[in-house]
């Protein structure tokens, strides 16, 4: 069980030569994630080497163009790579009509299969699961309707004790998944082997979420409590919080406020505004109320 955020873009506005728009590749148990799809997004995949292929669920935030102007394009891609999988993508409701429109105005009509998971609630949902993973939304107050997400591994298997499990010749290899599962072992005279003696707990699950373009909003604390790895925007410094309100952004201290508040264990921040060219300022912002910051920044990559 183990988290890999990939960083691909994590500046707001427009894109430059040396600032990327939002966009990030999430690996979470075994699981890949594309999530917003700002400007650039498939050139940075391709920068970073990560595999397209993998792709097959996208998260997006809001309707802003800096966080999915880039998803038409990859999706233009993916049909002249003669993708076959099914691609799912999740957003607001809007989205659909968006990309269907540009697929169909262009005649770039995809041969494989692709789903749209529209989003209207303002309260959290849970918006996918399988076997592996759950997401869910985060509701954020932004200048359009906006979700960040929540992705939290699922309680995996339990963990074979073999010096406890050789103990007992009885119990054979065809018994371990049984065992892993958390059944306990019925000896052939009727003693039952406790399932507790036989294992190990599984590892922690583990939880990352993104918290998108938004002003400081506590109230999503409760959704968040106790992540294992916080992004949250950033988009000025102290010396323009009387912007907040207006543009529906936050300031590096709220989103630190945010990740003490949510016990985060580590906090990143991005969505830098363009004016401020020293980024370190927005850490040393941070951590005047929360030790555990890092800073984004496309090609860097965060292990949990």
């Amino acid at each position: 069980m183990s988290i890999k955020l990939t960083i691909l873009g994590c500046h707001s506005a427009t894109p430059t030569t040396n600032s990327h728009t939002t966009s990030q590749f999430l690996e979470i148990n075994n699981r890949a994630f594309l999530i917003d799809c700002g400007e650039g997004t498939q050139v940075q995949l391709r920068k970073y080497k990560l595999r397209f292929s993998k792709i097959t669920h996208i998260f997006i935030s809001h309707l802003h163009g800096d966080h999915f102007y880039g998803l038409i394009g990859l999706i233009s891609t993916f049909g002249l790579l003669n993708r076959e999988k099914d691609l799912h993508v999740f957003g607001p409701k809007g989205i659909k009509e968006i990309i269907i429109l540009q697929i169909k105005l262009s005649k770039s009509f995809t041969k494989f299969k692709l789903f749209f998971h529209e989003s209207t609630s303002k309260d959290s949902e849970l918006i996918f699961e399988d076997e592996k993973v759950s997401v869910y939304t985060i509701p954020l107050n932004h200048r359009v309707y906006t979700n960040g997400y929540l992705f939290k591994e699922k309680i995996g298997e339990r963990k074979l004790n073999i010096e406890a499990v050789n103990n007992h010749k009885e119990i054979e290899i065809c018994d371990y998944q049984n065992i892993k599962n958390g059944e306990n072992f019925k000896k052939e005279n009727g003693e039952i082997i406790d399932n507790e003696v036989l294992t190990f707990n599984p590892p922690k699950p583990l939880s990352y979420a993104f918290c998108s373009d938004t002003t400081y909003k506590p109230d999503i604390i409760s959704i968040i409590k106790n992540v294992d790895l916080l992004y949250h925007e950033s988009t000025f410094l102290n010396d323009k919080e009387h912007l907040c309100e207006y543009t529906k952004h936050a300031t590096a201290e709220q989103a630190a406020k945010i990740a003490k508040q949510a016990n985060a264990k580590k906090l990143i921040l991005g969505h830098y505004s363009s004016r401020y060219k020293n980024l370190e300022l927005f850490k040393e912002e941070a951590q005047t109320v929360f030790k555990h910051v890092a800073l984004a920044e496309a090609g860097k990559i965060f292990s949990v």
